[in-house]
């Protein structure tokens, strides 16, 4: 149990900076984005509550984390928010197809890793600059998180995140004492959205959305179960997430998917050392994610109440892991570098054509450029 509760903990503070900042930089206010956030924890809770009792392991899922961190990098898209939360309901449908029709998911496997990675890596990279140009601009501020994080990096790597965090918190309130109080609500509400589907909010964010989700959590939180010798229900899970992503969408949930990084926290030998026991830290980290989806509104609140640049320090400082994996994962491989640089480059230049956004191009150019230079050789095998 108290595994479950570090399981949930880790997962909400590591990367909650990250889902605020995608929700609101695609046009969610405040409002829209507290919602967002409870109905994400609420949506992964029941999944998890319903896979694990039928299967009796410790599955875990998550928000897209990835997911969220390629909405800050696209940003606004024609439609705005409405727009954005069809892309949502999109992405959910097309999770559920990738249970019910094995093609889709061979389709998206189809695609070259080091190219889906470096899409990744550029999306990620204006966001894990922030901890560098709010540092310059706001040293007395940003200081005591970064220094935080820095000093846990090296003692206590799993705390570094929740615990810059927490000192985060810490300086808004100081700060915001001074300027005014706290803004906005305590109680959670769920705040529902009429969605739109518009070309430049399914190009630009559903389809780069569900090929990182894929990419970069439910294909690798499948590898950490096996790892720890579980194997994932996969229809059933990308069933449940499917519908999970779906049902939390018009509320502002963006993906639902399973947990790939805070996984092994609820899999590994240190949880139970009888792996038919280890079921239960999974359950309890459920049951905290819906206690977690009551503090949505107040976080919100502190974090809206934030100098600039506080928050979206956070987040760089949690995305500078999955930075480094998505460069090692974008280059390691001697063939097909230049297609991934391309399609690094491209991502994280920002650009926006035809009201579709840099990620899609970014996988575009990355693909044809691997087309193009592939050798007639290995067009053959």
């Amino acid at each position: 149990m108290t595994a479950g509760i570090l399981t949930a903990l880790v997962g909400f503070t590591s990367s909650f900076a990250v889902v605020l900042a995608g929700l609101t930089a695609v046009g969610a206010t405040p409002a829209q984005a507290a919602s967002g956030l409870a109905v994400l924890c609420i949506a992964q809770a029941l999944g998890m509550l319903w896979l694990v009792r039928r299967h009796r392991i410790p599955l875990t899922l998550a928000w897209s984390t990835p997911g969220a961190a390629l909405l800050a990098g696209t940003g606004m898209v024609d439609g705005g928010w409405p727009a954005a939360v069809g892309a949502f309901l999109v992405v959910g449908v097309l999770i559920l197809l990738t249970g019910m029709w094995p093609v889709l998911g061979d389709l998206i496997g189809a695609i070259p890793t080091p190219i889906a990675q470096a899409m990744l890596a550029g999306v990620l990279v204006p966001l894990c600059l922030a901890p560098v140009t709010s540092l310059i601009d706001e040293p007395a501020l940003v200081a005591p998180v970064v220094l935080t994080w820095l000093a846990l990096l090296r003692f206590a790597p799993k705390a570094a995140v929740p615990t810059a965090f927490a000192v985060a918190l810490v300086v808004i309130g100081v700060w915001a004492s001074g300027h005014g109080g706290i803004d906005g609500g305590w109680v959670p509400t769920v705040s529902g959205t009429v969605p739109q589907l518009s070309v430049g909010a399914v190009l630009g964010i559903a389809l780069p959305l569900y090929v990182v989700t894929m990419a970069s959590q439910n294909v690798p939180g499948v590898a950490v179960m096996a790892s720890y010798g579980y194997r994932v229900p996969w229809r059933e899970t990308m069933t449940v997430t499917g519908l999970g992503t779906l049902g939390g969408a018009v509320a502002g949930g963006h993906a639902v998917n399973l947990a790939a990084i805070t996984a092994a926290l609820a899999a590994n030998p240190e949880v139970h050392p009888d792996p038919k026991r280890r079921w239960i830290a999974a359950e309890t980290a459920a049951w905290a994610y819906l206690v977690l989806a009551l503090l949505s509104v107040a976080l919100i609140s502190l974090a809206t109440s934030a100098p600039a640049g506080l928050i979206e320090t956070v987040a760089g400082l949690a995305l500078l892991g999955t930075l480094g994996a998505s460069l090692a994962g974008a280059t390691s491989a001697a063939e097909g570098r230049e297609a991934a640089v391309v399609a690094f480059l491209v991502a994280a230049s920002g650009v926006t054509v035809l009201g579709i956004g840099a990620a899609f191009w970014g996988l575009v150019a990355g693909l044809v450029t691997h087309l193009v230079l592939r050798r007639p050789s290995a067009a053959v095998t």
